[in-house]
């Protein structure tokens, strides 16, 4: 079980990251705009309109894969065997120790009474 949710755990994380690096490499709604008035090259690598297609599939591909990688770990982890005891029954019980006794009044004979105040 440890194994599965170390490599459900990797996949994961890997697909998060390129989830990120393929919204980071899409245009934006106002791209196409300032590229038909000159203010940016509309070519790309799969073709001024091939991109978004591609990209946004691929996109929606691997967030799929993302929500089923995070639905898997959830169901990992709870439902993963627990150990014997909880941390708290392995933990050591400190007993306390004593303080020492309140000291008793001094006795009628002691010389308490000759100290000036």
């Amino acid at each position: 079980m440890d194994f599965t949710y170390n490599f459900v755990l990797a996949i994961h994380i890997l697909v998060g990251i390129s989830v990120i690096g393929l919204v980071l490499i899409q245009h934006g709604k106002g791209a196409d705009m300032g590229a038909a008035f000159g203010s940016g090259a509309s070519g790309s690598l799969f073709g001024s309109s091939g991109s978004a297609n591609f990209l946004s599939r691929a996109t929606a591909v691997l967030a799929a894969v993302f929500f089923i990688t995070s639905l898997s770990l959830s169901y990992i982890a709870t439902n993963r065997p627990r150990a014997a005891g909880s941390v708290m029954d392995k933990a050591k019980v400190q007993v306390p120790v004593p303080l020492p006794a309140a000291p008793t009044a001094p006795a009628a004979d002691s010389k308490a009474k000759e100290i000036p105040k």
